[in-house]
């Protein structure tokens, strides 16, 4: 029974995101404009409110709570890295982005390097954010197929092509200009879905108040939120918050999908309301997640349950198997499948922007039926390949998805964050022709310095591959440049 109770949440919900994307779009607007910029027209803090879905995901629904076990609370010390990202994000990059009014971010690097760079730039976003798109959705996908319609002997292949199809039914038409209000309601319902099942599982543990379940939380010794003093911890402050900062340099700042919904904002000051009203609320969400996943933990030692070895599998094996009720199950579903959807509208826009945009170079041809026509084309294309790559995390997942977005990140967006240092804090000249190689390059070197530093001295490097990442490319690139007069910018952004 519990398999139609969420086959229907998952009808209902999607029925309402069309009913959303039909008002949005009540004149049948398909002008790329509306697809790539929203028209400039999006009220800011509808779209401050929307990226926190699109911010959290299945995956942080699912894994953050899960962490609580191995390693406390202590991903709040990266939180608070993030906040503090985010004002550097609104100070430094979206000036520069406005100015030069462009469509998709990484033109800038065309601009103050050259078509190499910007190649490069594009390239790298291409690769981060399918992989990482896809990987967020796999993880929603598996737990919709191991509970629900692996009953129904759905292969997994086929549940998620119909989720791609969903989103792309939705997103066709007017991209970023829908996805900020859709997103909206996703958000909304991500975070009421956290707020109700916390008190859920605090009636479950007798705790009828904020001061009681407070008072059961901060007394755990899993509520544990830094570590100063372990150096080889992948854990310690200094690791985590200054990781954290970099992380929402490059996953946000350097990071097309997030970016196109703050430069559909109606100018740059909207633009920086959103991102301090969106970056002071990743704190106290993150929050609240970790202190679900300590109340799960409490509730198992009560109820004598043995817990999944799998840390994203706590909660999933709390809600589907029905421990703490249908109200619960409908709620964890309409959670993921929220943070699912959120996060992979805005990537599959995002990623059909710069494809066009970078590869095809559409920002040079009139907004006529023919390119809207070659958008769409591409937007399909793109759909496929997020299905493929989604089957194929299904083949060789293994591990923490979180973990392994994080990871590939300090990887893949190593680069972006060298490319752009390099043009925005230096008045140097590089050879654009070396900047692929030298990108390449970066990220190879560091997983041969983090072998060699497990080898040899038991170090492992966490997050903060990334830095080094990023200075390794800066490095190279300044080794390659000469002084010359900065070229100021022009403002089309060609």
């Amino acid at each position: 029974m519990s398999s139609y109770y969420i086959l229907l949440t998952i009808v209902v919900y999607f029925a309402l995101l069309l009913l959303i994307a039909r008002i949005t779009n009540k004149h049948r607007e398909n002008s790329n404009s509306a697809f790539f910029k929203g028209n400039n027209q999006s009220l800011w803090y509808v779209v401050a409110f929307g990226m926190i879905g699109a911010s959290v995901s299945g995956v942080t629904f699912v894994s953050v709570p899960g962490m609580v076990r191995s390693i406390d609370f202590t991903y709040i010390q990266m939180c608070i890295g993030f906040f503090f990202g985010y004002i550097i994000v609104a100070k430094v990059l979206l000036p520069t982005y406005y100015k030069l009014n462009l469509v998709s971010i990484y033109s800038y690097l065309g601009i103050r390097i050259g078509s190499k760079a910007r190649a490069t730039g594009s390239f790298f976003f291409l690769l981060s954010r399918m992989l990482g798109a896809a990987a967020r959705l796999y993880l929603v996908c598996l737990i919709l197929h191991t509970y629900v319609f692996n009953k129904w002997n759905v292969p997994f292949w086929v549940l998620a092509t119909g989720i791609i199809l969903f989103i792309w039914l939705y997103t066709h038409k007017s991209g970023v200009k829908t996805i900020v209000w859709t997103d909206t309601l996703l958000t909304f319902c991500l975070l009421s879905a956290l707020v109700l099942i916390i008190i859920y599982v605090a009636k479950d543990l007798n705790l009828h108040s904020i001061a009681q379940t407070w008072q059961v939380i901060s007394h755990n010794p899993h509520s544990r939120i830094f570590e100063f003093n372990d150096w080889h911890s992948t854990q310690n402050f200094y690791k985590q918050f200054f990781s954290g900062i970099f992380i929402v340099i490059v996953m946000t700042g350097l990071d097309q999908d997030m970016m196109q919904k703050n430069l559909s904002c109606h100018n740059l000051h909207d633009a920086q309301k959103n991102m301090y009203c969106y970056g002071f609320s990743f704190l106290p969400i993150n929050f609240l997640f970790l202190c679900l996943g300590l109340l799960l933990l409490i509730l198992s030692v009560q109820m004598h349950i043995s817990l999944p070895a799998n840390g994203d599998e706590i909660l999933p094996s709390f809600a589907v198997t029905g421990l703490l009720g249908k109200p619960v199950l409908i709620l964890f579903v309409l959670g993921i499948v929220a943070a699912a959807f959120s996060s992979a509208d805005s990537a599959l826009t995002s990623l059909t922007t710069i494809f066009c945009v970078d590869v095809l170079h559409m920002d040079k041809l009139e907004d006529n039926a023919h390119s809207v026509k070659l958008r769409e084309y591409t937007h399909v294309g793109i759909s496929i390949v997020m299905i493929m790559t989604i089957c194929l995390f299904h083949l060789l997942n293994n591990r923490s998805i979180i973990d392994a977005i994080y990871t590939l990140a300090s990887y893949t967006y190593g680069p972006l964050l060298g490319l752009f240092c390099f043009g925005l804090f230096t008045k140097r000249t590089t050879n654009d022709n070396v900047v692929p190689y030298i990108a390449v390059s970066s990220p190879i070197i560091c997983y041969l310095l983090n072998a060699a530093s497990i080898y040899y001295w038991k170090y492992k490097f966490g997050y903060e591959i990334l830095m080094l990442n990023g200075m390794l490319t800066f490095a190279g690139l300044y080794i390659i440049s000469h002084k010359s007069q900065f070229i100021k910018l022009k403002e089309n952004g060609n």
